[in-house]
């Protein structure tokens, strides 16, 4: 059985004043906009569980407004849930302190971007070794794993170009082979892929996969999009409201959707 990676339990996320007085709220059962409205405050993400397996891609989905980038970004603590806990091989890392977390950014995770967040003023081969000279990993090691992870997602011969004069697909290449750089255990990816044209997205989904294959990351994607999540994860779960609609393999959620939420989900596949 598959070891679970990353564990979510009961994940609250307020926004603006009386925090408190929403959690109590939402865990007395008041449903989410009706405790918004009776605390004044914003609710993010209403109490999400949620649990992704070591080595497996999984795909967080849901339209706008449903919480998904605020629920990837609490998996590294570039947000902090109001509530709940978030556990990463069965630690609770909202418990790290500061130079653990810093840490255990450097080594454990990493992310990759819609925007791509690439540092303009350095070359490709600069960018992706930043994460490596940031931990001061040896500068000959770290020179020698950047120029592998280029030639890997097929960029040799643009190393010394700056991010301004690549394509989208390149770019968002140089932001995949930054993050697989450091080779973290976990890799984050928040609509990785929605700024690119559908052939290079296609094409960008055939290198993760093709990545993947090799690599075994536990990898959680976040997207909006139903065909991408079917192609690329093992494991869907679908959010609306801040909550958890459900949560399952590709066949579990095509064949037995949960309401009709889902099922609008399903509808909206290519044919």
């Amino acid at each position: 059985m598959t070891q679970s990676k990353v564990q979510l339990r009961n994940i609250i996320k307020v926004f603006g004043a009386h925090p408190d007085k929403a959690v109590a709220l939402l865990e007395q059962g008041m449903p989410k906009q009706e405790a918004q409205k009776a605390s004044g405050s914003n609710i993010g993400l209403a109490g999400v569980s949620a649990e992704f397996k070591a080595g497996e891609i999984s795909c967080i989905m849901g339209l706008s407004g449903s919480g998904k980038s605020t629920l990837i970004r609490h998996i590294n603590r570039l947000i902090d849930p109001t509530s709940g806990e978030l556990m990463v091989d069965g630690e609770n890392i909202l418990d790290l302190s500061l130079d653990q977390l810093r840490e255990f950014r450097r080594r454990k995770m990493s992310m990759v971007f819609q925007s791509f967040a690439l540092l303009p003023h350095l070359t490709v081969h600069e960018n992706v070794a930043f994460g490596l000279m940031v931990r001061h990993d040896d500068a000959k090691q770290a020179a020698a794993q950047a120029s592998l992870w280029i030639e890997n997602v097929g960029l040799v011969g643009y190393e010394h170009q700056y991010p301004d004069e690549l394509s989208g697909g390149m770019r968002q290449r140089v932001g995949l082979a930054r993050a697989l750089a450091t080779d973290a255990e976990i890799l984050l990816m928040d609509e990785a892929f929605s700024a690119l044209d559908p052939l290079i997205r296609y094409e960008m989904q055939d290198q993760l996969l093709s990545l993947q294959s090799n690599l075994q990351k536990t990898v959680i994607f976040v997207t909006h999009d139903i065909d991408e999540a079917l192609r690329l994860g093992q494991h869907i779960v679908i959010l609306r409201d801040g909550l958890v609609e459900q949560a399952g393999s590709p066949a579990q959620i095509v064949e037995n959707p949960n309401n009709e939420y889902v099922e609008h989900f399903i509808a909206r596949r290519q044919r």
